[in-house]
């Protein structure tokens, strides 16, 4: 398995007597499971099959599963109105009496509105439960296909996470070798100081390498460099992990960008802080990247 994404669209079609149906399976980002279901009057029976399935093949992502079925023509049954027959039927038999108008003929009683219905022909419940049990296939089709699809959205995205995994690596190599300069830089920059405060420091240089390397401790950025290596590493494992690793490298991304935070803060020197800014804003197009990793 490889990173899957969570966005993507399915679609199936099926058809069973005569009932027809298709089954629509799409899904955004998401930080839990949200599964809504729509499907039409009498199948509500669907929905728990639609969890079900979502459940079993995901783990993040809002999705939204929908089916439409309908029923052939050749499926409607036609039935007279009676009631209302007879209604209309009684409203002219005084003017048929008074000889006012002619006694209606049964064409023209059928032909006013309501007298004939069309009602659906009702199914028996095990025909209901094998139609159900067919549209529940197409509904895991449509699963199915959208895991294909979010698997797609995932192989992109490892090639992009992968590129700028490599790309931080880089800076860090860079960060690296300017921060094996700071010790020098701050104790000439402490020298020049306190040549602009006392004058001549000779006899002072005991006292200016110590404060140099308290400076130098302070400013040591090793062991924030140390930790972003490692959640180098820790970034590749989770990209080529099975499952899902969306939230790990989502948690991730906060351990690189607290380290880059502390790079900057303790830099010394514009270059490296050139650096850490730029490790930033990497960091940061990788973290809106993983938001799309289920």
């Amino acid at each position: 398995m490889a990173l899957s994404g969570m966005t993507g669209f399915g679609r199936t079609e099926g058809a069973a007597g005569d009932w027809s149906w298709a089954v629509e399976a799409r899904s955004v980002n998401g930080r839990n499971l949200d599964v809504r279901f729509r499907g039409p009057s009498g199948f509500e029976s669907l929905e728990r099959a639609a969890r079900e399935g979502a459940q079993s093949r995901f783990q993040r992502g809002q999705l939204t599963l929908n089916v439409q079925a309908k029923r052939a023509d050749s499926g409607a049954q036609v039935q007279i109105n009676t009631s209302l027959l007879a209604l209309y039927a009684a409203a002219g038999a005084d003017l048929v009496a008074a000889g006012r108008a002619e006694k209606p003929r049964l064409d023209g009683l059928l032909a006013l509105r309501g007298v004939i219905e069309a009602a659906d022909a009702v199914d028996t419940p095990e025909a209901q439960a094998a139609l159900e049990a067919a549209i529940a296939i197409s509904l895991g089709g449509a699963l199915d296909a959208l895991a294909i699809a979010r698997g797609e959205e995932g192989a992109a995205l490892t090639g992009v996470l992968t590129g700028l995994v490599d790309r931080i690596e880089a800076l860090v190599e860079a960060a690296t070798a300017q921060a094996g300069e700071q010790p020098l830089v701050l104790k000439e920059r402490f020298v020049r100081r306190m040549a602009e405060l006392v004058g001549d420091p000779a006899g002072l240089e005991d006292r200016i390498a110590q404060e140099a390397a308290a400076l130098a401790v302070k400013a040591d950025v090793r062991e924030e460099l140390d930790r972003l290596i490692g959640h180098v590493a820790a970034a590749r494992t989770l990209i080529a992990s099975d499952g899902a690793a969306g939230r790990r490298l989502d948690f991730l991304t906060q351990e690189f960008m607290r380290e880059a935070n502390t790079l900057c803060s303790k830099s010394a020197m514009s270059a490296l802080t050139v650096i850490g800014l730029d490790l930033k804003a990497v960091i940061e197009q990788f973290r809106e990247q993983v938001q799309n990793v289920e």
